[in-house]
């Protein structure tokens, strides 16, 4: 397969099928895949409703399926893909996992980690913002939209 085929865009668009997974689950519709070597090695999205569980954030989720993919704690070698910025609580998971790079879609303008302490992430970790950033907005606007309507 040419290299076309594994862009941002292509991983950031199995990252938005985790979410709308997500939004059909009526969670928050964050999609978060980790790909080591052009492979997808882990895919999540927010559990925190039906887990119970606050820190079920889709990230939090993809770190702990990679980790146990590869039967190691550090992702130096890895790239996370999520729809949203992530939070500070994700933001220290992934500086503890050593992540090699993260690219994220959607701005959080109120709870994403650039607002409280942007040098969070591991030095070495490489960040790309931006990436089909309004498609990863909009699931997220539909969401919101539908609780309020409800």
């Amino acid at each position: 397969m040419s290299d076309i085929f594994f862009s941002d865009e292509y991983f950031m668009k199995e990252a938005l099928k985790e979410a709308r997974k997500a939004f059909d689950a009526d969670e928050i519709p964050v999609g978060a895949i980790i790909v080591s070597g052009n492979k997808i090695i882990a895919k999540a999205h927010n559990l925190a409703e039906t887990l119970n569980d606050v820190t079920a954030h889709a990230e939090m989720q993809a770190i702990t399926a990679a980790a146990e993919y590869l039967g190691a704690k550090y992702l130096n070698e890895c790239t996370l893909y999520v729809t949203l910025e992530p939070c500070m609580m994700c933001a220290g998971a992934l500086n503890w996992s050593q992540i090699g790079k993260i690219v994220y879609g959607a701005h959080d303008e109120k709870r994403g980690y650039n607002k409280y302490k942007p040098q969070l992430l591991h030095p070495k970790t490489e960040i790309v913002s931006g990436i089909m950033a309004q498609e990863c907005a909009s699931i997220l606007k539909d969401f919101f939209a539908r609780k309020r309507n409800k």
